[in-house]
């Protein structure tokens, strides 16, 4: 954790320095200039989780896996699973806590039939949207 946070630090410095070296092309071209000084330290101290699943197909209540990782998340804070079902993400029963490394993997077993849009919450972050179809 300490190893990525001062490689996190390296890049928004390189990428601070560079935008200080390239400032009057940034400001000129309508680009904005990256984050600097706190802005930049928040933006990398954000929560964070990754997710991916190990089935784009599976049959109805086939398992199947979702794991990733969390980001600035204590170890031991609990995730759970979300489906979106119409216009509203509802939490399903499928809540693990993440590993002292901030790994986690979820059994999963769904019945819905059709595309299914899932995505994990927790520690105050919301991983990227999942798709898997369920036949």
């Amino acid at each position: 954790m300490d190893r990525f946070r001062r490689a996190s630090a390296a890049v928004l410095l390189t990428a601070t320095a560079l935008a200080g070296a390239v400032g009057g092309a940034s400001a000129s071209s309508g680009v904005p200039a990256p984050p600097s000084g706190e802005r930049a330290r928040d933006l990398a101290e954000r929560p964070a989780l990754s997710a991916h699943a190990t089935a784009r197909h599976v049959a109805a209540w086939e398992e199947f896996r979702i794991h990733g990782a969390a980001r600035n998340v204590g170890s031991g804070t609990p995730v759970s699973l979300q489906q979106k079902q119409g216009e509203r993400w509802v939490t399903l029963p499928a809540t693990m806590r993440t590993a002292r490394s901030g790994e986690y993997s979820l059994r999963v077993k769904l019945g819905m039939r059709g595309e299914n849009s899932l995505r994990i919450v927790g520690g105050g972050a919301v991983s990227p949207v999942l798709r898997t179809t369920v036949s």
